[in-house]
Order: structure tokens, then sequence, then C-alpha cells
């Protein structure tokens, strides 16, 4: 078994809030992640997959493919763009890291497996010091 990773940044702004909760409660909770004037990051998702290499190609997938299914079904949804509002797959979820790396891990393992490898791992850096891994 080999495992390769491809990386791929976006920018993206968001907020950690829940309607149901004042916003004293939000703050207690989510601190200065629950501003009401949002706040931003400069996320890095590294996407990992795992399988056997093609003995025809040397490769376990074309990483120009892996990044072409990453832009199109992830990149270009959240990049420059608020997750909590104009994000189709984050919609009616708190945009935390967490739930961000399931959601992109739901969205790109049926496609990973059309190659014939699978999905390893989904990790996120949302700031140098703090980053989110999902195994699915």
């Amino acid at each position: 078994m080999i495992y390769i990773t491809r990386r791929e940044s976006f920018n993206a702004a968001h907020k950690l809030a829940r309607p149901d909760w004042s916003e004293d409660e939000n703050t207690a909770v989510f601190g200065k992640c629950a501003n009401p004037n949002w706040h931003g990051h400069n996320y890095q998702l590294f996407v990992t997959v795992k399988g056997e290499v093609n003995p025809e190609t040397g490769f376990l997938v074309d990483l120009k493919w892996l990044k072409q299914v990453i832009n199109k079904h992830v990149i270009d949804k959240v990049d420059h763009k608020n997750l909590n509002l104009d994000v189709d797959f984050m919609k009616g979820k708190l945009a935390s890291t967490e739930n961000l790396a399931i959601a992109i891990w739901d969205i790109l393992a049926p496609h990973v497996g059309e190659s014939g490898a699978q999905l390893h791992c989904i990790k996120i850096y949302e700031t140098d010091n703090n980053y989110v891994e999902y195994f699915g």
C-alpha cells in the first residue's frame, strides 16, 4: 500500500455560532470565532489517497487528475467564499474546521474511489498552529 498527498489552498470566511443561542452564549463557547462580523483563514487542504501502484503508469493516481477533482468539487466552491452563507455543502452545519473536513471527505471519497484508489485522510490547516485530520 502506498499513500500520496495533494495540497491545495483556499481563503474563506466563517463564523462559529449557533442560531438558537444568544450572542453571549456563542461568545462564551466560541470566543472570537463567534464575531458577528465574521473572520477568515488562509486554509491549507491536504488530500491523501492510498492504494496500489498501477504497474503500467507507475502511479497510484494521476496527480493532475486529483488536482482537478479537488478543485472542481471543493476549492472552486469554497475559495474566497463565506463558508456559512455561500457553500452548498456547509448549509445547515456549524462551519467548524472539523465539520468542513467531514464534508470534504463525503464529497471526495466517491470520486477517488472511481480511480481505483481510496481516500485515506483529509487534513485541513486552519492556522499554522491548528489543523484537523479526518480518516472517514
